[in-house]
């Protein structure tokens, strides 16, 4: 059972309301008004005011466990959000208010100083789940396409540095438990038993604190990083070029040649500078789903299993090497996904850079129109990559029909396997 050890002779239960029938302060998911849809405390200066399960900062909420335990935070200590304010100010736009559309992140997240004046006026500690700055971002490939002509240096969006300007914005996941059922087809009680029993018994509040429906969960956000104008993304009538991205640390960062993560990354943020320049805006969302959230461990596993099998490395085994070693071809689910960009206030991308039927239907059935798709170029994708993309056009992911792979072995092998 979850416990709060007020000093070294008491210890408090938490899991559990507290004696006499005290109850947290109610969240009104959906509601208009922020007084009435009431805060997200997770902080853990003053325990009594939490109305949440779980703390902030997802999985990072350990190292400030370790802070602590060290002497070198002072657990009382609350954040001072002096000049914090976002750089550009996002929404409300009507999609926060709709309790099915956005079911992962707290639309108020990034402006709780203002929303939230009253209760920290009260002494409440509120603390933002949304940051949004400025920002330069520089790549070599971007210099690349710039010394090759693709991309002329405009001085706004693209300096003569070859740095880009971005609005960029970190986002913490806050779900709210019931609308996260219904996304997946499944009872709260359920998915509480199993979210509770899969952490290892970490949030017992899942299963015995049904009053509390929100819960802030240890793992890894997300990074929007925007090109133009951000109140354009909401307009339809601006061109909207944009890439929901799963991170991919080995290619992302370090540039592995396996997979084409980093190639359809940085072609995506060229075409989203472009398009910015003509006038347009650009959205690269940055996920952490390391591995097809199925970690890197994992990941790095299935690659040894993919290159060691009889045969080698195959697009027919593909899927199937990945299921072997995890138990599932892929974790990272995207019925989330569109939920930062109705936070946005997107209803229309006119140019999608992805070839993922996952990321394309999630985004259609939660409303969101779609135009063009925009596939990786062929002569970007690396030579130890081949083998992944001609896996995933026979899986059906999108590819134009004349260079859909035609061989029927191949794509009755995947078929099965899916």
């Amino acid at each position: 059972m979850s416990v709060e050890i007020v000093n070294s002779r008491h210890i408090r239960l938490t899991s559990h309301p507290a004696a006499g029938g005290q109850k947290v302060m109610p969240i009104h998911w959906g509601a208009r008004d922020p007084a009435e849809r009431g805060p997200v405390i997770g902080s853990t200066t003053n325990k009594s005011h939490r109305n949440v399960i779980g703390t902030h900062s997802g999985s990072y909420g350990v190292y400030r466990a370790l802070a602590i335990a060290a002497g070198a935070l002072d657990k009382s200590r609350r954040a001072d959000l002096t000049n914090t304010r976002p750089t550009d100010l996002i929404g409300p736009y009507p999609q926060w208010f709709d309790p099915e559309r956005i079911v992962s992140l707290d639309p108020f997240g990034a402006m709780v100083t203002d929303a939230f004046a009253p209760f920290l006026a009260k002494g409440y500690d509120i603390r933002p789940t949304i940051a949004v700055t400025k920002a330069h971002i520089e790549l070599p490939e971007i210099r690349e396409a710039m010394a090759k002509g693709r991309l002329i240096p405009d001085g706004r969006i693209l300096k003569a540095s070859g740095a880009c300007v971005v609005t960029k914005a970190a986002i913490e996941p806050v779900w709210y438990l019931p609308g996260v059922a219904r996304r997946f087809g499944c009872s709260e009680a359920d998915l509480r038993r199993v979210l509770f029993e899969e952490t290892g018994g970490m949030y017992p509040e899942l299963v015995t604190r049904s009053d509390i429906e929100v819960f802030l969960p240890p793992i890894g956000g997300q990074t929007l990083y925007i090109m133009g104008e951000p109140r354009d993304l909401a307009n339809p009538n601006v061109t909207l070029t944009a890439r929901v991205h799963d991170e991919c640390n080995g290619s992302d960062v370090f540039g592995s040649d396996i997979c084409t993560c980093r190639p359809y990354l940085t072609h995506a943020i060229e075409e989203c500078i472009a398009g910015a320049q003509k006038g347009g805006v650009g959205l690269v969302s940055y996920n952490r789903k390391e591995g097809r959230a199925l970690g890197e461990v994992t990941k790095f596993l299935v690659y040894n299993a993919r290159k060691r099998q009889q045969g080698g490395d195959t697009a027919a085994t593909y899927f199937e090497r990945t299921e072997c070693v995890a138990g599932v071809q892929d974790m990272r689910f995207q019925e989330l996904m569109p939920d930062v960009l109705h936070w946005l206030g997107v209803t229309r991308i006119h140019r999608l850079v992805s070839m993922s039927n996952m990321k394309y239907d999630a985004l259609v059935n939660s409303g969101i129109e779609i135009g063009e798709r925009v596939k990786i170029p062929d002569e970007l994708v690396p030579a130890d990559a081949q083998v992944e993309i001609q896996a995933k056009m026979a899986a059906g992911y999108y590819t134009p029909d004349e260079q859909r792979p035609d061989d029927d072995k191949l794509k009755s092998t995947l078929g099965r396997q899916l």
